[in-house]
């Protein structure tokens, strides 16, 4: 697959509104700045009217009103972080967990529920975007934390991206909670790792993105000047854990998918 400089399209696949933010929006900012097309896809983001249970409580343990409508709200942010990072927005409208029957944050990290019939689902639609937008590359999570809809995503695209190269992206908070979380088993053996470098522009658009989800950052940073903070330390820490200077971060690729990463361009931007 041949692709011109003015023609390259990365598919970042988000399976919250603020999963790529948070985990490689320095990556998203730093392709856009050198000329591709980025769009930001996102999977389960679904308004569901009149939640309940373990789902309501999703909304007003972060200080929502039970009648806000979280998921609008939610879209409305991703809308603006995808402007701070230079990308296109798409939402796939499918459920976030807590409407799948999962009923308590543990249940979200113990495995797939029975009744979580989301899949076929989700890898058509998925099917659709990839014909639709033709990326030259998809990213995707690498499934640390375990999150179940994290765990539907990468089954999804390793159903679905066919030839195209995969970059495994780092999940992030849950890489600032848990160091040396493991990847989800759906992540592909043998994978090898890549680095990009990341510019003062590219860390600074990353962390304004990850601060335009205001819903979330209190929860999982503790606030939008923690959110600089934690990114920034992240970075840094990512960089010398390869032993570079600056900012970093780290994906994981199939070794046959790095090595075919010049001909789509991936040279243009620097990696360690």
């Amino acid at each position: 697959m041949s692709h011109s400089p003015m023609s390259r399209t990365a598919l970042f696949i988000s399976p919250h509104l603020d999963d790529v933010a948070f985990s490689c929006g320095g990556t998203l900012a730093t392709l856009a700045q050198a000329g591709w097309r980025c769009v930001l896809l996102t999977v389960f983001t679904r308004s569901v009217p009149d939640p309940t249970g373990f789902a309501l409580a999703c909304q007003t343990d972060k200080g929502l009103a039970p009648d806000v409508d979280y998921l609008a709200l939610r879209r409305a942010e991703d809308t603006v972080a995808a402007q701070c990072l230079g990308a296109a927005v798409r939402w796939l409208d499918l459920p976030e967990a807590p409407h799948r029957g999962y009923q308590s944050a543990p249940a979200l990290f113990a495995g797939f529920v029975a009744d979580d019939a989301v899949l076929p689902d989700l890898q058509q639609r998925l099917l659709e975007a990839i014909a639709a937008e033709q990326p030259a590359v998809l990213l995707a999570p690498q499934g640390l934390g375990a999150h179940a809809d994290h765990r539907r995503v990468m089954q999804a695209v390793r159903a679905t991206a066919a030839a195209r190269p995969v970059l495994w992206y780092r999940d992030t908070p849950y890489i600032i909670r848990q160091p040396a979380a493991a990847p989800a088993p759906e992540l592909p053996p043998g994978l090898a790792e890549i680095s990009v470098s990341l510019s003062e522009t590219a860390l600074a658009a990353k962390i304004a993105a990850s601060q335009a989800y205001t819903t979330q950052i209190e929860f999982q940073f503790g606030g939008a000047a923690a959110v600089a903070e934690k990114l920034t330390r992240l970075a840094v820490a990512e960089a010398q854990a390869v032993g570079a200077a600056g900012a970093v971060e780290r994906l994981a690729v199939a070794p046959a998918h790095r090595a075919g990463l010049a001909a789509i361009g991936w040279p243009d931007f620097k990696t360690v």
